[in-house]
């Protein structure tokens, strides 16, 4: 991690970040209205939320996802004083993208909308397992870019497997898991191992934030499928799930960022 002067902060990654979250939730409101990712299919109907008539088919489950744009931006924000390698820019783009990949099924319950929501999970743990391991190894941003697509194109096959899952269902969600065990795993190690090699420490304080956030968010995504189900109502569990892992990626970054 590289900051800049106290008083010096470019707006780049935030005007950058804001365009492509403009782009990608602009195109997916054209692809809801010219009907582009196809017919309602039910995906996503086991998330209690009845389909309402209209473009929007579950608007709690869908607009809570503006959450990830506002993390990003976020992000972004910090990333005009905070380098990170170079990568801080990329991670607030990818964490924005979110937001209308996940709106993209609850919004249309469409097959395409399934696919672009799996999609919008693999990107964010791909995104930190690569970061974690990248630092392990001591390597720069190009092997976090293979490490990266290897880990999404990895997601994409293991989603293919139709079979349930326990607990977690899909074995996409599965492998979404994995590489987010395998990012807190890594960030352990880093952590621990930092003052033997004389390197910087993160604060794992944020780290534990994050943690927290998501474990609740998970919590509450397996709660409001049953317990805590109120199909017509606008206060979702599901919801909640989506505004918590969007402060969880927030978190993560600032983890990441309290490197000195």
């Amino acid at each position: 991690m590289h900051p800049r002067s106290p008083r010096s902060r470019s707006l780049r990654p935030l005007a950058l970040t804001a365009a492509v979250a403009a782009v990608t939730t602009g195109l997916l409101v054209v692809a809801v209205g010219a009907g582009w990712l196809g017919p309602d299919v039910g995906r996503g109907d086991d998330f209690c939320e009845a389909a309402r008539d209209g473009w929007v088919k579950q608007p709690a489950n869908t607009f809570s996802n503006l959450g990830f744009v506002g993390a990003g931006l976020a992000v972004a924000w910090h990333a005009g004083r905070v380098r990170l390698r170079g990568l801080a820019t990329p991670y607030a783009c990818v964490v924005v993208t979110l937001g209308p990949a996940s709106a993209a099924m609850h919004a249309t319950q469409s097959a395409a909308g399934g696919q672009l929501d799996l999609l919008s999970m693999y990107l964010v743990a791909s995104f930190a397992a690569a970061y974690a391991l990248m630092r392990l190894v001591g390597q720069g941003p190009l092997f976090l870019a293979q490490v990266f697509s290897l880990s999404v194109a990895g997601c994409e096959l293991v989603g293919l497997w139709s079979h349930r899952v326990p607990v977690v269902r899909y074995a996409g969600n599965l492998a979404f898991v994995a590489l987010l065990l395998t990012a807190i795993v890594v960030e352990v190690v880093l952590w621990r191992r930092a003052p033997a090699r004389g390197q910087p420490r993160t604060d794992l304080r944020w780290g534990a934030a994050a943690l927290a956030a998501i474990l609740v968010a998970f919590a509450i995504w397996n709660l409001s499928k049953a317990l805590w189900c109120d199909p017509d109502s606008l206060v979702q569990g599901h919801a909640g799930w989506h505004l918590l892992d969007a402060l969880a990626a927030y978190l993560l970054f600032r983890l990441w960022a309290s490197e000195r």
